[in-house]
């Protein structure tokens, strides 16, 4: 028995005529009746009693109505259902996002955007370092990342640019270069201890550090090790000395710690977004996109606005 068959075998049934079930198929009438017969034969029975008027299903044929009229709806359905997969509207993403990139508007922003275009995706996110956000994609626990990119990232990995960010100094509210100036020479600095991730964790944000202390002419004091921001800003309060982090970390209000932009620096730090080269599922490609289509959007904003504000870039 085959597809074609049923199909002929309903338009039969449901117009109980064999010229015009021939009509609403776009076929010969003596084809459709070959075709009849052969399905007779396949199934080894009459299926519809042969009148002047037309066709009458037999016991045999009703049966066989009642098993598969519903067939070439659930067909269609499940043509949907494959073709709503191949696109990435349905299945799971599962998306990570390095814990330094969490605070910045344009990233929740772009997992709405993701989340009102393919409702239907199942979305779950985990938070940790670039490093494991790059093993994660590698191992095939995760799908796609918002990570920090380091030189060289692995070759298996599609790496796409979404935003920079400036780097602002963190200091102790009681320090006294936090309560005379506004903007900071990082040389005067030179000899405080600086709280940094340790480069195993976060190679791109450590290197961005140090290379601003190296532009500004010293060698950074490296401080107290702290593998996350909120441990850094902990030690920060506590007088252990200083930080330097990516402006969108001064959402984070802690008590005791101030934040100041650096004066003359060229340095940014970078966010993108990555998935594996190899295979990659639909729907990381489908978040890939949503999120080059928001950098396109902020860098035009930019080019409007060159004194926008991170508050002021949160697109829908």
């Amino acid at each position: 028995m085959e597809l074609r068959h049923i199909r002929y075998f309903l338009a039969v049934a449901e117009e109980q005529n064999f010229t015009r079930a021939a009509n609403r198929l776009h076929i010969a009438q003596p084809p459709l009746s070959q075709q009849i017969k052969a399905l007779e034969e396949d199934i080894g029975t009459a299926l519809f009693f042969r009148t002047p008027h037309g066709a009458e299903l037999t016991d045999a044929g009703q049966a066989l109505y009642r098993e598969v009229s519903g067939l070439p709806l659930q067909l269609q359905q499940a043509k949907e259902t494959a073709l709503k997969a191949a696109n990435g509207e349905t299945g799971k993403l599962r998306l990570g996002v390095t814990g330094t990139a969490a605070l910045h508007p344009a990233i929740p922003a772009v997992i709405r955007q993701y989340r009102r275009r393919y409702p239907e995706v199942e979305l779950t996110i985990e938070e940790a370092n670039s490093l494991a956000l790059a093993e994660g994609l590698l191992s095939d626990r995760l799908d796609a990342a918002i990570l920090r990119p380091s030189d060289p990232d692995p070759t298996q990995l599609i790496v796409q640019h979404f935003l920079e960010e400036q780097l602002v100094i963190a200091l102790p509210s009681s320090h006294p270069i936090a309560r005379a100036h506004d903007t900071i020479d990082i040389a005067i600095l030179k000899q405080e201890p600086f709280i940094m991730t340790p480069r195993t964790l976060a190679v791109s944000l450590h290197d961005a550090v140090v290379h601003v202390c190296q532009e500004a002419g010293f060698e950074p004091i490296v401080g107290q090790p702290a593998p996350q921001i909120a441990s850094i800003l902990s030690m920060v309060s506590a007088e252990l000395g200083i930080s330097m982090l990516p402006e969108s970390m001064q959402q984070l209000a802690v008590k005791g710690v101030v934040y100041r932009p650096i004066k003359k620096t060229s340095i940014k730090v970078e966010l993108a977004v990555a998935h594996r080269a190899q295979h990659p599922p639909k729907p990381a490609i489908n978040f890939a996109a949503t999120v080059n289509q928001q950098r396109v959007a902020r860098e035009a904003l930019l080019a409007e606005k060159p004194a926008i504000s991170l508050t002021d870039i949160n697109q829908d």
